[in-house]
């Protein structure tokens, strides 16, 4: 019972913050600004469940706990994407694709890059997490490199545009949108929970999941499409978000007391989501609009990543 306190603690305030969202200075308007709000925390809630479960599966493939997806570029793929349509389209290109179009566009350009790295790596049989680890993060510098470089070729407005694909935001979610986001997390939680018990495995290590019987290789090579997947579809649909992957798995583990999948990627979920609705009440009800979810997420968790770094130098 005690370790369900925190658990249901956790949902409590998520469900307290979601009502608060949605109600607080709403004035009951049920034609535009309650639907708005809706529609907004439907994109809290893909993409809490998107940045949970992806980082909480990546951290149990790699065995390190300070990782995200974000080392594996697809957050520097979306960005040079964006940049690319804009040198050469200029920001019609807005206009061209549309909301929809660039969300769809996005998807497939960075399931495409995950499809083309995981087979060009795993061809042979023998590569391994780590060199993907590292072919990942090469990649993700000489994509970022030359993103900038496409960034010194636009004018300052279009460079404008560009910074606010650069930041998470939920205000150009669409529903459509959320329907498609929500078609992909729920094929991938029906693919993904039948393998929990395989995450499980997975935590205890390389050596020790192929003694236990798992096919290391394929197992591997399966959560890393569903997180290429869940990448895909949380960036696409808010904005790269770097670093809160490392806050959510980190609070989780603390909270959840236990490493089963089957506990940490629900209450992950739960994490995530309170901690998108609490920073966007804190824009509109405390900064008045100065500022935006992306930069107190990135300052919040940013800040968290580096005592985590002291803590773990300094440990023995």
């Amino acid at each position: 019972m005690r370790r369900l306190q925190p658990r249901l603690a956790v949902w409590g305030t998520v469900t307290l913050l979601a009502l608060v969202f949605v109600f607080l200075g709403a004035g009951m308007d049920v034609e535009y600004v309650i639907p708005r709000r809706l529609t907004r925390l439907g994109a809290m809630v893909i993409g809490g469940v998107c940045i949970a479960w992806s980082s909480i599966t990546f951290q149990t493939l790699t065995g390190n706990r300070i990782l995200t997806p974000a080392i594996m570029g697809y957050e520097a793929v979306y960005l040079l994407l964006q940049a690319l349509l804009v040198l050469f389209l200029g920001t019609s290109s807005v206009v061209l694709l549309g909301i929809h179009g660039n969300f769809l566009l996005s998807v497939v350009v960075m399931l495409a890059y995950s499809w083309g790295i995981h087979r060009w790596l795993f061809r042979d049989g023998n590569s391994n997490v780590y060199t993907l680890l590292l072919v990942g993060l090469v990649l993700t510098l000489v994509i970022g490199t030359f993103t900038q470089f496409v960034q010194l070729k636009v004018s300052p407005g279009e460079f404008s545009v560009l910074q606010s694909f650069s930041l998470a935001s939920f205000n150009r979610v669409q529903p459509p949108q959320l329907l498609y986001g929500a078609l992909v997390v729920a094929a991938v939680a029906l693919v993904g929970r039948k393998s929990l018990a395989t995450l499980d495995v997975l935590s205890l290590g390389r050596d020790q999941a192929i003694s236990l019987g798992v096919d290391y290789r394929h197992s591997v090579r399966l959560h890393l499409a569903l997180i290429a997947a869940l990448v895909a579809v949380s960036t696409s649909l808010l904005g790269p978000t770097a670093f809160m992957g490392i806050f959510v798995a980190n609070s989780t583990y603390a909270l959840a007391r236990t490493f089963r999948h089957r506990v940490t990627l629900a209450l992950g979920s739960a994490v995530a989501i309170g901690l998108f609705i609490a920073a966007q009440l804190l824009v509109e009800h405390v900064f008045n609009y100065t500022t935006t979810v992306g930069i107190l997420i990135n300052l919040l968790c940013g800040g968290y990543f580096l005592v985590l770094m002291v803590r773990t130098r300094g440990a023995p």
